[in-house]
């Protein structure tokens, strides 16, 4: 028998120190026969699945084991495990607690892809989920739940999720793309001390058909003309708005025709208020 041989057919059978001190083993194949071992416990495991250096494929091997995955603390190992392959990731994800997904979802080693998994999986919960998990979220969730949660409007979460630091105006903007909009949401976002200033926003909740003809008007004389040109072209916003946004075009246009028929007059009054060059004779 060879020494990897024999170090295998302890790891089948090794219980207390012994054991423990073959987690740390370097040999994969010591690790795949540590996982036939009876003595090998939840405990164990963790301390094995919270090596950096595990190899992928143990990794995906354990996922594999349903009597390995009845433990809760194992199954959020894995998935946590920067070395966890894709797929483990993807079929375990969805069985995390909600601040355990969270808390994958703000990791900065996780993958794209599956922490806008873990997003998706809190968003589709929030309808169930109690008040105090909620305000949780809107203060600590990331800006995707952040935004869903605005979009619901319930008053008692919209100022803490508009307060979330990691709240993006990205995702103001497409919550306030949607029609039907909770007009609490529009009236928040449009009274908001941050948000509230943004230009990009502000041109938002001028489209958005539950803002007040109130804020709109308000709004008008800061935005470019470009701007108001396209929110006025037909099926941007009601009828009654265009009407508005057109006399706003008009009125800068007739402002800008103005300044340009005084500017000559002006520098021409400059040009005869200057004294003219007299020029000395000169002394004999």
């Amino acid at each position: 028998m060879t020494p990897l041989e024999q170090q295998r057919a302890r790891a089948r059978l090794a219980v207390g120190e012994e054991l423990k001190s073959l987690l740390y083993h370097p040999s994969p194949e010591v690790l795949y026969a540590l996982l036939e071992n009876p003595a090998l416990d939840d405990t164990l495991l963790g301390l094995l699945l919270s090596r950096k250096d595990l190899p992928a494929e143990i990794i995906e091997n354990i996922a594999t084991r349903k009597n390995f995955l009845k433990s809760y603390a194992i199954k959020r190992a894995l998935v946590f495990h920067t070395s966890a392959p894709r797929l483990v990731g993807l079929r375990l994800l969805r069985d995390l607690y909600l601040m355990d997904l969270v808390q994958f979802s703000l990791s900065p080693s996780a993958s794209t892809e599956l922490k806008r998994h873990a997003e998706e999986y809190i968003i589709a919960r929030l309808p169930q989920l109690p008040l105090g998990q909620r305000i949780t979220l809107a203060r600590r969730g990331p800006a995707r739940v952040v935004g869903a949660l605005i979009a619901t409007g319930h008053a008692q979460v919209l100022e803490l999720a508009l307060d979330n630091p990691r709240l993006t105006e990205a995702q103001i903007l497409k919550v306030l793309w949607h029609d039907k909009l909770p007009q609490v949401v529009v009236l928040t976002v449009a009274n908001h001390r941050k948000w509230s200033h943004h230009y990009n926003v502000r041109l938002a909740l001028v489209r958005n058909s539950s803002t007040p003809l109130s804020i709109v008007l308000s709004y008008l004389p800061q935005l470019t003309v470009v701007d108001l040109r396209e929110l006025a072209a037909p099926g941007i916003v009601p009828e009654n708005l265009r009407k508005y946004l057109q006399a706003e075009v008009h009125r800068r246009m007739q402002a800008s025709k103005r300044e340009a028929a005084a500017e000559p007059q002006s520098l021409r009054g400059e040009l005869l208020s200057q004294p003219k060059n007299q020029e000395s004779p000169d002394e004999e």
